[in-house]
């Protein structure tokens, strides 16, 4: 295959695996979006939805978090580790929020990029999810599946980034984003991956990691 007919073979048949596409985090609104993507740093999405609805039962937006004290925030969102520095970037974030935006997170990625806790994958995912701005955020999955696929080098994050906006059609980078990472999490994990399961990689995937499957 040709790099542009394997492309398509990823589109294809993640279209036919995952036709819909939820965010796997909860949320309501674009401020709990942002917190809740915040918190799954270096924490899985399923331990994030059984704390978050304890955090946003007492705050769910900037104005009643910041009438939390940090160590209350930290309290709550403990379980997802890291819990001194985001309980503070929480409330830092919140404050900014009104004080500069108006209480409305704002839909500008250089903006989100400049609060508290929030870096570049965090904001693209917003940018991505809450207000459709095409955007392709790079979490740990879809930069080992890049590699596998032989679609970057996997020298870092950001030219798997790179590589990703300039191999896939731009219309599709927000829905396509995750349906690799779930794609990561059901057929080529970072551990143990299985041969009979991962097809993708096995069809179009680099030599060396189709070796070392076999």
């Amino acid at each position: 295959m040709t790099k542009r007919e394997k492309v398509q073979f990823v589109i294809d048949e993640l279209e036919i695996l995952y036709p819909k596409t939820p965010v796997p985090l909860i949320h309501k609104d674009t401020y709990t979006l942002l917190i809740a993507v915040l918190l799954s740093a270096q924490c899985t999405d399923e331990r994030v939805n059984k704390i978050t609805p304890l955090l946003f039962k007492k705050a769910d937006n900037p104005f009643d978090m910041i009438k939390l004290s940090v160590e209350d925030i930290k309290a709550i969102i403990r379980p997802c580790g890291l819990s001194p520095k985001k309980s503070k970037a929480i409330y830092n974030l919140s404050s900014i929020i009104i004080e500069k935006h108006g209480g409305e997170v704002p839909a500008d990625i250089n903006l989100l990029e400049e609060l508290p806790g929030v870096g570049h994958k965090t904001a693209s995912v917003v940018m991505s999810q809450a207000f459709g701005v095409p955007s392709f955020p790079v979490d740990t999955h879809i930069h080992r599946l890049m590699y596998r696929w032989g679609f970057t080098n996997g020298k870092n994050v950001v030219q798997t980034e790179k590589d990703a906006k300039r191999l896939f059609p731009k219309e599709l980078w927000n829905k396509l984003h995750l349906q690799i990472i779930f794609y990561g999490r059901e057929y080529s994990p970072a551990r143990g991956p299985k041969k009979e399961k991962d097809f993708i990689t096995m069809r179009i995937g680099r030599k060396s990691v189709i070796k070392n499957y076999i």
